[in-house]
């Protein structure tokens, strides 16, 4: 398989004979799923993320959340895994309450301004805040019926809120989760396990004390008797595994919840020992704008929505001036916006942070979502040529010297690998990018679709396997392509 081999400065070059190459461009254009691997087959995962609480803004962690979520459970998926998404989400605890409190105060609030109403009411005053501690349980049981109606109004709501959100987004979850459905079940384990995992804290307070094992204290069920976050995700791991019996449970939140996952595990790790160590929780970097970090507390939050709308607005005066129609303007606008959106969290690493700038994100050249999409659009725009022109894609005939394009689209299979043992698809985006930079300069210059050149059918068989590349690449990180741009 080699044509060469040399010694070069202390390092061996193993140089690839070139029909190794064109053999994996015969095999791209007669496999539409090129890439796929059986790495994982048959191996159950349960991913969890985005995790949106009701009653409250969908915000640009859970816009993160999602992003990744999708990302990596695509990637599982064409490793051969068998998938199921869930999301888990917030429906009783304080920031409810808060909620609650505030449509109680001012009914023509806005359920995220009545959020925001609710928590300054509990920061300044005591006795609101004796007032939400009370609700709060009220909520939790179920014991007030005009109270239940507001509630029930507000998740109903909610949801249907995110739904379109997801759709949007081109996430569909197997299954929901929620704390209320939990919450006893975690309240029973804690209880079951005091004097053994747990112990009595102050005021009553279930804990677990996380300094005997390196960690920090937590507090499992409060001083009012109710299970808190850390209870409520005992019960979930157990009522996650009797829903799909998997081998591998991947979490994923942002990286404020790393600490928190490390004491939760270490717990769970006594109580439900396999499935604490089928669980893997990654913690995600923050998404920062010039304004700094956002809070969903101050009322300060930068929804999703909001910056989908603003990278739209930018996308759209790019567009405006091209010959168009208005639906076209609208498909481009939508999917070119979120695919700025996510290739900008998806192109490093997991764990770190954001400084999200929006004009670089939607260039159209360069290091950009948007470049991906346009780059596979021109392709099929050459092969819609190629069509017209009754060229098609052969290999009867090739150049004497293949190209670096040719080279880099052999590697592709293995990058969808490395990126699901890693856990990290910026490994396939700075793939998708340096390809589609050789297919442009490949494309700068060779006249691709030219009856006068023998090797024409060649150039057309090379732009269609990029464009298979292409759309699998881009289906992996969750980003639409275009036909047009």
């Amino acid at each position: 398989i080699f044509k060469k081999v040399e010694v070069v400065g202390g390092f061996i070059n193993f140089f690839l004979k070139d029909e190794i190459f064109n053999e994996t461009i015969k095999a791209i254009l007669k496999d539409k799923n090129f890439g796929k691997s059986n790495h994982l087959n048959g191996y159950k995962i349960l991913i969890e993320y985005t995790d949106a609480n009701i009653l409250k803004e969908f915000h640009i962690g859970h816009l993160m959340s999602n992003t990744i979520g999708e990302s990596l459970s695509r990637i599982f998926e064409f490793n051969g895994g068998k998938i199921k998404r869930a999301n888990y989400q917030s429906d009783v605890g304080l920031g409810i309450a808060k909620a609650v409190f505030g449509k109680i105060q001012q009914s023509d609030l806005a359920w995220q301004e009545a959020y925001v109403l609710g928590t300054k009411l509990y920061d300044e005053n005591d006795q609101a805040k004796q007032e939400i501690t009370q609700l709060n349980k009220k909520i939790f049981e179920r014991t007030d019926k005009e109270i239940n109606t507001i509630y029930d109004e507000g998740k109903k709501w909610s949801l249907e809120h995110f739904d379109k959100i997801y759709k949007k987004l081109g996430t569909k979850f197997d299954y929901y989760f929620f704390e209320s459905q939990v919450a006893d079940f975690g309240k029973q384990i804690v209880e079951k396990n005091i004097g053994k995992v747990f112990e009595k804290g102050e005021n009553g307070a279930i804990i677990f004390k996380g300094e005997n094992v390196g960690l920090h204290t937590r507090v499992f069920i409060n001083s009012e008797g109710l299970p808190t976050y850390e209870a409520k995700e005992l019960g979930l791991a157990d009522i996650k595994h009797k829903k799909y019996k998997y081998d591998w449970s991947v979490i994923i939140t942002a990286n404020e919840m790393n600490e928190y996952f490390k004491v939760l595990l270490s717990a769970m790790s006594q109580i439900f020992p396999d499935l604490a160590k089928k669980t893997k929780h990654i913690g995600h970097g923050m998404m920062r704008l010039p304004e700094g970090k956002m809070s969903s507390r101050t009322g300060n939050v930068i929804t999703a929505e909001f910056l989908i709308a603003q990278v739209g607005a930018l996308v759209l005066q790019k567009i405006a001036q091209r010959d168009l129609s208005d639906t076209e303007k609208k498909e481009i606008t939508e999917k070119v916006a979120i695919g700025a959106l996510k290739y900008s969290i998806l192109k490093q690493s997991i764990g770190s942070d954001i400084v999200y700038d929006a004009e670089k994100s939607v260039a159209f050249e360069g290091d950009s979502g948007p470049y991906l999409q346009y780059s596979l659009a021109r392709a099929l725009s050459v092969l819609r040529k190629a069509e017209i022109e009754k060229i098609k894609p052969s290999l009867k005939k090739v150049p004497a010297q293949i190209d670096s394009f040719v080279r880099q689209m052999h590697y592709f299979p293995e990058i969808i690998e490395k990126a699901g043992k890693e856990l990290e698809p910026h490994i396939i985006s700075l793939y998708l990018t340096e390809l589609s930079r050789e297919f442009n300069n490949y494309y700068a210059n060779n006249k691709i679709v030219d009856k006068k050149n023998e090797l024409s059918g060649y150039n057309v068989a090379l732009v269609q396997a990029f464009s298979v590349i292409m759309k699998n690449g881009l289906w992996l990180l969750g980003i639409g392509w275009l036909e047009k741009m």
